[in-house]
């Protein structure tokens, strides 16, 4: 995906973030529609994932750039993003390699309530072990 400059200033100048300087971002698979997962993007992390096509994202956590799949090898290219009509969320349109949750699942939304209590609904496809070596 080429993105040319005055594109990326025209996309980052709607884009309203939090007072944090953040955006909630939902990673979406572009050819099935699986909702895979929920972070955020700062102004660098934007221009990064556009500029190299590799998702990026900003880790509160850890306080860093997050380039995802860097130490699981579990990579989101990215196919499309855009802003919704608020301009206060972005949806990244990926092709994800992998599995896209820290836990091993394919994707971070596997509880939800069964009968009267709250259920895991997928199990992992990997091991945490084999996706970090921990």
């Amino acid at each position: 995906m080429t993105v040319s400059t005055a594109a990326l200033y025209e996309l980052l100048a709607a884009v309203k973030f939090d007072s944090n300087g953040l955006v909630p971002v939902i990673a979406q698979q572009h050819d099935t529609g699986e909702v895979l997962m929920m972070a955020y993007m700062n102004r660098d992390a934007i221009e990064e994932t556009l500029r190299l096509g590799r998702v990026c994202y900003w880790s509160r956590s850890r306080q860093a750039m997050w380039r995802k799949g860097e130490t699981s090898g579990q990579v989101q290219n990215l196919v499309d993003l855009r802003l919704d009509c608020d301009g206060d969320t972005l949806l990244a349109l990926v092709d994800q390699e992998g599995v896209a949750c820290h836990t091993g699942r394919r994707n971070c939304f596997f509880l939800a309530i069964r009968g009267n209590q709250l259920t895991t609904i997928s199990e992992p496809l990997v091991s945490e072990k084999d996706l970090y070596g921990k």
